[in-house]
């Protein structure tokens, strides 16, 4: 029986909070700032758009086929509430309220989807982006998070992801790259940021938010709530350490942006593993995601010209897939329960896998179909090449971040 703890619901209410820090200002400062000058306003307004779009479909649908019960063989939970109808305040999921519950995977759902944008920057139109979230939202994160977190398919096979490897990460990253394919190269690839100190900003506040993402994400105040933050951290500080090294080595100096992008790289490989693993599995995890991230952005793009802007897929998607395998080899069965390779229990790797494939695989077809069929409908997702080329921010918005005077 479900017993109410004061304690619990005071630590994932604040875990709410941080998730909600990390969907709104961070991801808007650290997209923003690396964005170009002419299209900041724009790159912000598609994160704060797509979080509130997701907000709304969560509470009226979107919570309840996510968590209901398994249906279509696990593909799909079964819905009641719509509109939270019938949840009653004192109504608990473990030791919390539910809708501090629904509040918290609300913000995951929301921050998925800001993520994405990070990839078209400079070149989707609004409307076609308006009308891609919500679908995208009902035909893929839905569905997923069902899977992983909801008594789907996954979570029968007991696939391990703690905070949001495959559900979040690996999602964004793989639908990011299905819809740059979709809209092609922008006309001026090169991409200096226009306020690195935005950037700065935008990655430290979401340093600071995810330890709510990850801290939070075990319901309870708790020592496996104390684990996940100083894994986190370590990971997270590893990773900056490792890319300042490999950009001093390969570029002959250390850059900024290198440890923002590292340290980034961390938490998002540490994520699904922040329940399971401890702290010398989360300083080898860190210590490999920036080789997996900058293997992706300096070679990988370069060799197969795709037009990932601000590298969502090479950060998030590449990152989230170390991190999901990773959670299978380093994971310790007296932190999470679970035994992972090096604890003798080699068939938790291949599960990861098949969560990882399975997630990439569903991911990328139905982001890509969803884009091509936007595409043909509309008469192009991609803007005019004479607002891309002058910007969007006057050309959509018809507003500046500066006095252009």
């Amino acid at each position: 029986m479900d017993v109410f703890s004061a304690g619990d619901t005071a630590w994932v209410l604040i875990s709410t909070l941080l998730v909600l820090l990390m969907s709104i200002p961070a991801v808007a400062f650290f997209y923003g700032g690396l964005s170009k000058k002419k299209n900041v306003l724009n790159t912000m307004f598609l994160s704060f758009i797509a979080f509130s779009i997701l907000s709304v479909i969560w509470v009226i649908f979107g919570y309840q086929f996510a968590f209901g019960e398994p249906s279509l063989y696990g593909f799909i939970g079964s819905p009641t509430n719509f509109l939270l109808k019938g949840i009653g305040l004192n109504d608990l999921t473990g030791s919390i309220p539910t809708l501090v519950f629904i509040m918290f995977q609300c913000a995951f759902a929301g921050l998925t989807a800001a993520l994405i944008s990070g990839a078209l920057v400079g070149r989707m139109k609004i409307k076609a982006w308006v009308i891609f979230v919500p679908i995208w939202a009902c035909l893929v994160y839905i569905p997923i998070a069902h899977w992983v977190w909801g008594g789907g398919w996954l979570m029968q096979m007991n696939a391990l992801d703690f905070a949001g490897g495959t559900v979040v990460h690996i999602n964004s990253g793989v639908s990011a790259l299905a819809v740059a394919l979709v809209l092609g190269k922008r006309k001026d690839t090169s991409l200096i940021p226009h306020n690195l100190g935005y950037a700065v900003l935008g990655a430290a506040l979401l340093w600071f938010g995810w330890m709510g993402f990850n801290g939070g994400s075990g319901l309870a105040a708790d020592g496996l709530a104390a684990n996940a933050i100083i894994v986190s951290n370590v990971s997270a500080a590893t990773a900056l350490i490792v890319w300042t090294i490999l950009d001093t080595y390969i570029v002959g100096k250390p850059t900024v942006l290198g440890a923002i992008s590292g340290a980034v790289a961390g938490l998002v490989a540490i994520t699904p593993a922040a329940g399971f693993v401890d702290v010398s599995g989360a300083l080898i995890i860190g210590a490999v995601a920036p080789f997996v991230s900058y293997f992706a952005i300096y070679m990988l793009k370069a060799k197969m010209g795709y037009d990932d802007a601000l590298d969502v897929w090479g950060i998030h998607g590449m990152s989230g897939i170390w991190g999901a395998i990773a959670t299978g080899i380093f994971a310790v069965p007296a932190i999470g329960g679970t035994a992972g390779l090096l604890y003798g229990n080699p068939g938790q790797v291949l599960i990861q896998v098949i969560s990882v494939i399975a997630t990439m695989i569903y991911a990328f077809t139905i982001s890509f179909v969803l884009a091509k069929i936007l595409d043909k409908a509309m008469g192009g997702i991609r803007v005019e090449e004479s607002e891309e080329i002058g910007g969007l921010d006057t050309n959509l918005h018809e507003e500046s971040a500066y006095n252009l005077n």
